[in-house]
C-alpha cells in the first residue's frame, strides 16, 4: 500500500532517519526487508541513521541487539531520546541535581555523560527526570511526584504512550507522564520526537539540512510529526502502531506512507 504524492521528493531525500521498534523490528524479531532497504540507500548514495524515542537502552545495546539482525552500525549510526536529554540538559541545566526515572542503562548513560544524578529516595533533586523505565516501581514513582510537587522541573524524554512488541503494545514513557501529570497537575517539557530539539540535533550531527532529510516511522505523533513539524520529511510504515485509517483522524499527515521500510527502498531511484 503506498501513498506518494510525488516521487520526486522521495528521491531528494539524502539521510533516512529510521525509528526501531515497529519501524525496522518488533521487539526481538525483525520486520521483513528491512536489511533489503538499507542495502538499497546505500547502493543509491544515500545515509541511514537510526533515532528511537525508545530511552530504556543505551547505544551499546541497541547495536548489539541490530547485530544479532546481522544489522552492523557503529555509534555514530543510532541516537535516542536519551541522548537528546543529555544534551539538553547539559545546556540549559549544568550542574543541577537529577532524578532520573530509568533503566540501569539509561542511568550509567547519564552518569557517563556527567549528568549530576540524585537517586536516593532521601535526596532532593533540582530536576525530575522520566524515560521508558522498564525498572519502574511504586517508590520511584512516588517520589518523583513527591519532588514535582515541592518545585522540581518535570522533563520526559519523549512522549510515546505505547512502545509496539510482538503480539501488541506495552506502556511507555507518555502513559508515565500521564499518570504524573494527573497526580501533580504538573505538565512536562517532552524531547525526543517529534520536538524540535531532536530535528536540530540530527541536522547538527549529520550535516544534512531538514529538506533533504525524512523521518521514517509507525507513528503519526512522533515520527511523521517530527518531519512534518520541522522542515523535513515524514514518511509513515504501516509495521507498527498505525493503520492507514489513522491518517484521515490525525491532524498530522504524512509526505508518503508504505507498508514497510522495504517498499520504501523499492521506490528510491
Amino acid at each position: 500500500m503506498d501513498f506518494i504524492n510525488d516521487i520526486t521528493k522521495l528521491n531528494q531525500t539524502e539521510l533516512f532517519v529510521l525509528d526501531m521498534d515497529g519501524t525496522f523490528y518488533l521487539s526481538d524479531d525483525i520486520i521483513e526487508g528491512s536489511l533489503e532497504f538499507l542495502e538499497k540507500v546505500r547502493n543509491t548514495g544515500r545515509r541511514f541513521l537510526f533515532f528511537t524515542n525508545n530511552s530504556s537502552k543505551d547505544k551499546k545495546l541497541y547495536i548489539t541487539k541490530l547485530a544479532k539482525m546481522n544489522c552492523f552500525i557503529g555509534p555514530e549510526d543510532i541516537y535516542t531520546s536519551g541522548d537528546v536529554t543529555i544534551s539538553y540538559l547539559k545546556k540549559h541545566y549544568p550542574d543541577r541535581s537529577v532524578f532520573l526515572l530509568g533503566t540501569p542503562p539509561l542511568v550509567e548513560s547519564f552518569a557517563k555523560a556527567g549528568i549530576f544524578l540524585k537517586q536516593d529516595m532521601n535526596d532532593t533533586a533540582d530536576i525530575v527526570v522520566v524515560g521508558f523505565d522498564m525498572t519502574l516501581t511504586y517508590d520511584k514513582l512516588e517520589h518523583a511526584c513527591t519532588l514535582i510537587r515541592n518545585g522540581a522541573t518535570f522533563i520526559a524524554t519523549h512522549p510515546d504512550i505505547n512502545c509496539p512488541v510482538t503480539g501488541g503494545f506495552i506502556p511507555d514513557c507518555g502513559a508515565f507522564i500521564a499518570a504524573i501529570s494527573l497526580s501533580t497537575g504538573v505538565s512536562p517539557l517532552i524531547l525526543g520526537k517529534p520536538y524540535v530539539q531532536t530535528a536540530d540535533m540530527i541536522e547538527l550531527m549529520s550535516g544534512v539540512p531538514k529538506a533533504r532529510t525524512a523521518f521514517v516511522g509507525d507513528r503519526l505523533y512522533t515520527d511523521v510529526a517530527c518531519g512534518v513539524k520541522n522542515g523535513a520529511m515524514g514518511i509513515l510504515v504501516l509495521s507498527g502502531e498505525c493503520s492507514f485509517e489513522d491518517i484521515e483522524k490525525s491532524d498530522v499527515k504524512p509526505d508518503f506512507v508504505f507498508d514497510r521500510l522495504y517498499d520504501i527502498g523499492k521506490a528510491l531511484k
